[in-house]
């Protein structure tokens, strides 16, 4: 009868150990975040906007910004008050010097340059972006 007891305890014991772990192999706690390196991505980073937050240009100017942690440079988009605007980039290692112009259309007024880098997960996209003052002609 202990034989069979014990038996039966094994058996409870590892059916929760089971599911214990099925029902936490998505989560963090290791080097690799727990869902392995395949779910896995280190978040892009945007810095080193040029011209500076708040500083005046004229219309037309170009922008430049540095991106980290990019795969391809297609991830990556900009828009100034919801008009597209397109990007060059050039891969400089580890990051890329992206770079834009303003719309000419937009004269005396303040615009934000919005950038996004998407992705497949939405934990591994980022967003960034400053305010400009854009003069008369």
């Amino acid at each position: 009868m202990k034989k069979i007891m014990s038996l039966m305890l094994a058996a409870l014991c590892s059916v929760g150990v089971a599911e214990a772990t099925e029902h936490h192999s998505g989560h963090g706690g290791g080097a690799g975040g727990g869902g392995g390196s395949a779910s896995s991505c280190v978040k892009p980073h945007l810095a080193k906007f040029q011209p500076a937050h708040l500083e005046t240009v004229v219309p037309g100017a170009e922008f430049s910004f540095i991106a980290l942690n990019i795969h391809k440079p297609e991830q990556i988009s900009a828009t100034v008050k919801n008009i597209p605007v397109e990007l060059t980039t050039e891969f400089k290692d580890p990051y890329y010097l992206v770079k834009g112009k303003l719309p000419d259309s937009l004269v005396n007024t303040a615009a934000r340059i919005n950038i996004k880098v998407s992705a497949k997960s939405p934990r591994c996209e980022a967003e960034n972006g400053w305010l400009l003052k854009i003069a008369d002609r």
